[in-house]
């Protein structure tokens, strides 16, 4: 399985940057601001008793540009930041054990492949899949200094889909779910060998949650 990953991982890096470099003269660019919700998070770290490390939903806000051919393939790089991230939840109701401030901010790099149902001027519709890697960067603190910041960047990635419902040539609706889960680096036998980031192992954490957002899409660039 770990071999898979680091292949995915190259595949995903080396696609992105053949879509950015190869970019077609015409195409769509769709920039994206949206809010939404994050659901069916864990982080499986510990469990108490009746309480386990699940995370309520939480309000979170973003953008997303992207560019689509006359085809069916494009890529794009999304942004999104999930303030009160972290959140103990029990059996029956929300349970604070602290009264902490955290965040979540997540930055991908995508893949995306859509069908342009109705062409690409004017009114139709855009059923899309969209995946990739990047960033995840969470932050906790604790008022009163309790205990001192804590931050971590970590690699990630994320796979869903949505649908873009064009309006006119400028203007459309998107709504999109996705699933975002982290990586961790596994133990090396042999660190001495690795010649870059990309040669170390990699595995999937437990960290994991879903994403559900509503969004203004603008067309332009034709």
């Amino acid at each position: 399985m770990t071999d898979g990953l680091k292949s995915i991982l190259r595949a995903g890096l080396v696609m992105l940057f053949l879509g950015t470099a190869a970019a077609p003269a015409r195409a769509d660019w769709l920039f994206t601001p949206y809010l939404g919700v994050v659901f069916g998070g864990s982080a499986n770290t510990f469990n108490i008793d009746q309480l386990d490390d699940q995370f309520e939903q939480r309000l979170n806000f973003g953008g997303s540009l992207g560019m689509m051919g006359n085809g069916i393939f494009g890529f794009e790089v999304d942004y999104n930041v999930t303030p009160n991230f972290f959140q103990i939840k029990g059996p029956t109701e929300d349970i604070e054990l602290l009264d902490f401030d955290s965040s979540m901010q997540t930055l991908m790099g995508n893949l995306v492949v859509g069908a342009p149902i109705g062409g690409t001027t004017g009114r139709g519709i855009r059923p899309y899949a969209s995946g990739g890697v990047g960033l995840m960067r969470s932050n906790l603190s604790s008022p009163g200094d309790l205990f001192d910041d804590l931050s971590t960047n970590e690699l990630g990635i994320n796979v869903g889909g949505g649908l873009i419902a064009f309006l006119s040539d400028t203007v459309g609706l998107r709504a999109d779910v996705r699933y975002f889960r982290g990586l961790e680096q596994e133990e090396d036998d042999d660190p001495a060998a690795d010649d870059d980031f990309i040669d170390e192992d990699f595995g999937f954490e437990d960290f994991n949650f879903w994403r559900a957002v509503i969004g203004v899409t603008f067309r332009f660039g034709r």
